[in-house]
């Protein structure tokens, strides 16, 4: 398997984000410090030496905020408090000190595109009636039909597989906008109070140590104000990847060089150049890559996906970002043990046949390749455990996505089921006294940390190692080899190689003075066997 060089120091540069490792930590499923089911910032810093072994840079936390939790948090009533359920703020500030102590940077996320509905000014806008100054911060429009009975417009709901409206009408008759779920009303970003809150935010969190924001729906925010029928006004989107955003985002990066804050934008969009747009150098550091982590397992297409965002990123100059899996997503080890590898929301569906062990050697190979490229990974909690996909009981479904598909779509609970720490105690170690908000599978246990820890050819073994390692790339560009087909080999900076033999048959290694890393063993004549990945020193 090899062996890691010493583990890299903190990164103290400015540009650290152009090459961190960065650990997405969804609280609520993290750690339980309190004992009552539910993860919170105590069980986050509690487990701080943990992340710190595991090497990271900086770690990115899901919604911390105020909510009434009808989406997970991204409903948000308060962004400059912190829900009773995590913590406090002053405890985040802790968290956030802690961190930085032992070398980790903190991100922290925000979502611009709309609110609670028990946001205060949603309340005062329900309050004020039609046509008052307090609902101009949203949407709110007349419907159209003789007694005003049918929504204003006809566009869809972005859950996919939802076919329920985006629009709810109040008893008032006035209707609201609201992309997701009835409980998250758009804001109207052409309302200068709606600008100004969300830098005043960005400068709330920069003050108390964040290293950089992660931008929820950052395509979305900006509307046609004639709010038409997206079946009669097409071309440009009345809501997706308007050109106000980028005035928008120039404003946030603004506030954010007076911090020498960074940002990551979650920006799905299939044009290439409309994508780069959001990586100028005055706008957004960084941006999600959704072809790579949607992408099957196959080594065409992979290639593919790595030249086309290496691609996208280099007339701005900005770092890729490579995920495997996110908060959203089918897990690594579930997906690539399936018959379809890539990931598409639409294509989500129950008892979808699964091979874990195909899988589990597949995502340890996925994993050196994505470490091995130029720029960011972004490392979901329990990936480095190797989790896979949870069957949630439909009884015990929370994700609104499976309600507004009326059944249809799973969720996304799978992904989210609290983490496996200690094998013996109640919970797996998750917490102490009650049941976890979300079940535990029965084999959870198996892929708890203190287990893996005991093991030296478990995935969190191989995590620790490739992240200690990968400081040998370099920060050089990355050059392809000649490989067999169904082979991927590259090398970079300091003469390094990475090879992943996604092929039916064991493959020859490129000529190497050293093997520093596997994903899995060589066969008997040392070559390379099927699904499994390489680092080399030439």
């Amino acid at each position: 398997m090899g062996q890691p060089t010493p583990a890299r120091t903190a990164r103290t540069d400015r540009d650290w984000w152009r090459s961190a490792v960065i650990y997405q930590v969804y609280v609520r499923s993290f750690a339980d410090g309190d004992g009552d089911g539910t993860g919170d910032l105590a069980g986050v810093r509690a487990r701080l030496p943990y992340l710190a072994e595991l090497g990271v840079d900086a770690l990115w936390f899901n919604p911390w905020y105020l909510s009434p939790m009808k989406d997970g948090g991204y409903d948000v009533a308060d962004y400059r408090a912190v829900d009773p359920a995590f913590g406090t703020l002053a405890e985040a500030e802790k968290l956030i000190s802690e961190a930085r102590e032992l070398g980790i940077r903190t991100i922290v996320d925000i979502v611009p595109n709309h609110v609670s509905d028990q946001h205060p000014w949603f309340r005062a806008a329900l309050a004020a009636g039609p046509g008052s100054p307090e609902r101009e911060l949203f949407h709110f429009r007349p419907g159209r039909g003789a007694d005003g009975e049918l929504p204003p417009n006809d566009w869809p709901s972005q859950f996919v597989g939802s076919t329920e409206p985006v629009w709810t009408r109040l008893p008032d008759g006035d209707w609201y906008l609201h992309l997701f779920t009835p409980e998250q009303p758009d804001l109207n970003w052409a309302h200068p109070a709606v600008r100004q809150e969300h830098e005043d935010i960005l400068g709330f969190w920069f003050e108390r140590g964040v290293a950089g924001v992660r931008i929820d729906s950052a395509a979305l925010l900006a509307k046609d104000p004639e709010l038409p029928d997206l079946a009669t006004r097409p071309e440009p989107h009345p809501f997706v990847d308007r050109d106000e955003l980028h005035d928008i985002y120039r404003s946030w990066r603004a506030v954010a060089d007076a911090y020498d804050g960074v940002f990551v934008g979650e920006v799905w969009l299939p044009d290439p150049e409309r994508f780069a747009r959001y990586l100028r150098p005055d706008e957004l550091h960084t941006a999600f890559n959704f072809s790579f982590l949607s992408c099957p397992w196959d080594a065409g297409r992979l290639r593919a996906a790595i030249d086309s965002t290496l691609a996208e990123h280099a007339p701005v100059g900005a770092p890729a970002t490579w995920v495997l899996c996110n908060h959203d997503v089918t897990r690594t080890v579930t997906r690539y043990g399936r018959e379809d590898t890539g990931f598409d929301f639409a294509t989500k569906a129950f008892g979808t046949p699964t091979d874990l062990a195909l899988g589990a050697r597949r995502a340890r190979a996925a994993a050196l390749l994505s470490l091995a490229l130029p720029g960011a990974v972004y490392l979901y909690q329990g990936e480095e455990l190797g989790l896979p996909e949870a069957e949630i009981p439909v009884d015990r479904i929370q994700d609104p996505m499976y309600f507004r598909s009326h059944g249809v779509d799973p969720g996304r609970d799978g992904c989210r089921v609290p983490l496996p720490w200690v094998a013996d105690a109640p919970y797996a170690g998750f917490g102490s006294r009650e049941e976890p908000w979300l079940p535990q599978p029965a084999d959870w246990t198996s892929y708890a940390v203190d287990r893996q820890q005991q093991n030296a050819y478990s995935m969190l073994s191989l995590y620790r190692k490739a992240i200690a390692t990968r400081p040998v790339f370099g920060d050089g560009p990355l050059a392809w080899l000649p490989a067999p087909e169904g082979v991927l080999a590259f090398s970079r900076a300091q003469g390094v190689i990475c090879v992943v033999n996604l092929a039916a048959v064991p493959s020859e290694l490129p000529a190497h003075s050293r093997l520093l890393l596997g994903s899995g063993p060589l066969d008997d004549a040392g070559r390379l066997p099927q699904d499994t990945a390489a680092w080399l020193l030439a």
